[in-house]
């Protein structure tokens, strides 16, 4: 951890904790919607679209999954509303926002609007919590990734609703009580976050939230006083935060967030970038891939098991209580992309490519994990669909957390929240296929999904270009970094030879 001491530490590991119960019970619940269908059924939504009394009813399945198909395109596509929002506005905003779409949702139960306004909510809290990973320094990545396991792993709040109407407890007061959790929202958001954002890296002494008397700023003054003697960053393309920081804490003066220097990538040549090309077709391929198999999950199910609702209620509670696991397997990707922070670094490496370097290796194993999951999920074998749930909490673990931390470690910070929203909005356009998927299914295949599962699982391999661009990136980057040494080896024989003896 940088730059606070003494009960610092302590106020940064509440602020973690806290988050993380955030994200774990309020950010991700639209994705437990299997196991709110499965009731939502049962109470007869959308049974007017029934036209007879058999088990399996198209158009009842079909509203459920226009549902979801509006609520996952909203999730995304107003992402990037929030991340404006967030650059612009910073956290106070952005943090209250959530309790705008959350509180009064929860007590809805008109679909369309209740969920899309979750999914919305949900995104914003996750989005203004990953702004903590900059307090951890070296565990910066696997603090993102901690958090998007969170946000995975509370699809498991409608399974619990799921329980406890089976219990008795009937689904208004489960949605009462969600409800309430705006109170926790707006506490932790005046005590334990700043007005604006969290820099990276943290300034010394850096303080944030509500202090015991007063409410700290977030530096001392504000962004526009600044010394007349500060200069650019000294290499071209390349911002010296650490540098600047130094020169304008020696001047006692303080910024409240990280800017953004003339040297740098605007946002229009970040997002006309090959990088932001590769990941957005990695991140849409792949969640196309899951959405359509959550907003299916119930029909696939019931077909699988012949219309036996005990059955299709024994693998809804399989598949939630997996995809609650997604917070212990997140970590791992997290590992794996700050391991080189725990060696000794290369010489001449710069702390971006290493980061890179760091990155390959997750982007493929999420790629191949995703693989392996649409292949598993193409196969009619009841009892298979244990392993597929394995196999997209994994995934699912791995995809969010990756992609924002290689927003994080590849872009200027003060576009971070516009990039990261730009990219699920264009992910959302691509998911809006979910929906004539089904219809496909539905109309043309006559409910079996097949062939358009094999269709998928061949799109997925276009996801494997993404961690292949890096990898030559990173390889391009490793042999001018090995001419640079060559010649600069060469002219140091030189100087020696010429030198008399």
């Amino acid at each position: 951890m940088v730059g606070v001491q003494g009960g610092g530490e302590v106020r940064q590991v509440f602020t973690f904790i806290t988050g993380m119960l955030e994200c774990l019970f309020f950010a991700g619940i639209i994705f437990g919607w299997a196991s709110l269908v499965f009731l939502l059924k049962s109470r007869g939504f959308f049974g007017s679209f029934c036209v007879n009394t058999t088990n399996n009813c198209r158009g009842q399945d079909e509203q459920f999954s226009l549902v979801f198909t509006i609520a996952s395109f909203m999730n995304n596509f107003l992402t990037f509303l929030n991340g404006v929002i967030f650059d612009r506005f910073g956290t106070l905003v952005d943090a209250l926002c959530p309790d705008l779409c959350v509180s009064p949702s929860a007590l809805s139960m008109v679909l369309y609007p209740a969920l899309s306004f979750i999914a919305v909510g949900g995104m914003m809290l996750l989005l203004s919590n990953m702004q903590v990973a900059n307090l951890f320094g070296a565990h910066r990545s696997t603090i993102i990734t901690i958090y998007n396991g969170a946000f995975d792993s509370s699809s498991g709040v409608f399974v619990l609703v799921k329980l406890a109407y089976e219990s008795g407890i009937p689904l208004k007061a489960s949605f009462l009580f969600l409800a309430t959790g705006s109170i926790y929202h707006i506490l932790r958001t005046i005590f334990l976050f700043p007005r604006t954002s969290i820099p990276y890296p943290p300034p010394d002494h850096y303080k944030y939230g509500k202090s015991n008397k007063t409410v700290q700023s977030d530096f001392q003054m504000p962004v526009e006083e600044k010394p007349h003697d500060v200069e650019e960053p000294e290499r071209p393309g390349v911002c010296n935060y650490e540098l600047l920081k130094q020169r304008l804490q020696r001047n006692h003066v303080f910024i409240y967030q990280m800017p953004c220097f003339p040297s740098e990538k605007t946002f229009r040549e970040c997002v006309l970038s090959k990088f932001f090309f590769f990941v957005v077709l990695w991140l849409s391929v792949i969640q196309l891939r899951h959405y359509l198999f959550i907003g299916t999950l119930n029909p696939m199910l019931e077909r699988l098991a012949d219309g036996d609702a005990s059955v299709v209620s024994q693998y809804i509670n399989a598949f939630a209580f997996t995809q609650m696991c997604g917070l212990l397997v997140a970590p791992m990707n997290g590992f794996i992309l700050d391991r080189h922070k725990r060696k000794p670094p290369v010489a001449g490496m710069s702390e971006r490519e290493a980061d890179l370097n760091s990155a390959v290796l997750s982007f493929f194993l999420t790629s191949l994990v995703s693989l392996i999951f649409s292949i598993c999920a193409s196969i009619p074998v009841l009892p298979l669909q244990y392993f597929t749930f394995i196999a997209l909490m994994v995934n699912y673990s791995f995809v969010y957390g990756g992609m924002a931390a290689f927003v994080a470690m590849t872009f200027p910070p003060c576009h971070f929240g516009k990039l990261y929203g730009f990219i699920f909005g264009l992910s959302a356009v691509f998911s809006l296929l979910q929906y004539a998927c089904f219809a496909v299914v539905e109309e043309l295949l006559d409910g079996d999904p097949l062939y358009m599962n094999i269709g998928l699982t061949i799109l997925i391999l276009f996801s494997f270009s993404h961690p292949l661009n890096v990898f030559l990136h990173c390889r391009a980057l490793a042999s001018q970094r090995a001419k640079a040494n060559k010649i600069t080896d060469m002219t140091t024989e030189s100087q020696l030879l010429k030198e008399p003896l």
